[in-house]
């Protein structure tokens, strides 16, 4: 099961993101940890990556896939994959798409926490004033904001098209939340193609 989880900012994209983790035994793919770790790495490709985040550059697709090709290859045997941070443009979808097909493998489903941007902003303001976490800084926190919506939107569509997009209600509680991620997941996970058996037949296990 690979799963790409779209949340913004404060939308508990990660407190979901650690229960799949420890309920399913996904391995959750960070880009932003996994460039830190390259960077600490000392490896050819983790030196490439301490050059360009050190001058203050963004770091390509080119290079972010790998990362990605590395940990698959590094993990395969694992139950699945929930990919954070990643993909954030078509290009990226159709990159990491070719990428799992050269392993006989896809996105399998894509969920969406659904927000409501005014009461995330609301949210982080009162945080903000509560603890002054840098972070939280609402100004700071509405570019950040701004710039996920930007990015996900073309995305929305493309994995629509695919019928692999399903839509979470992200401000209900995180028990609520969790339930119906699960309900999403476990209905990608069910037998795919077989016929329907009748009540009469599930009853009688024929």
């Amino acid at each position: 099961m690979n799963l790409v989880l779209f949340g913004p900012p404060a939308a508990g994209k990660g407190t979901q993101a650690k229960r799949l983790v420890s309920e399913r035994k996904l391995v959750q793919l960070s880009t932003g940890d996994m460039l830190r770790a390259a960077k600490r790495s000392g490896s050819e490709l983790g030196l490439k990556v301490a050059d360009i985040m050190d001058n203050g550059k963004l770091v390509s697709d080119e290079i972010v896939i790998a990362l990605i090709e590395e940990q698959l290859d590094a993990q395969a045997g694992a139950a699945g994959f929930i990919f954070d941070g990643f993909p954030r443009t078509v290009a990226q979808a159709e990159a990491l798409d070719s990428v799992l097909q050269k392993r006989g493998e896809s996105v399998d489903s894509v969920i969406r926490l659904k927000v409501d941007d005014a009461s995330i902003l609301g949210r982080i303001a009162t945080r903000f004033a509560e603890q002054g976490r840098k972070d939280d800084n609402p100004e700071t926190f509405k570019v950040r904001l701004n710039a996920y919506n930007t990015q996900t939107a073309p995305l929305l569509p493309y994995y629509s098209a695919q019928g692999k997009l399903t839509e979470v209600d992200g401000m209900a509680d995180i028990e609520t939340v969790a339930t119906s991620i699960k309900e999403v997941l476990d209905r990608q996970a069910s037998p795919k193609g077989e016929p329907k058996k009748s009540f009469f037949a599930r009853l009688f296990g024929r």
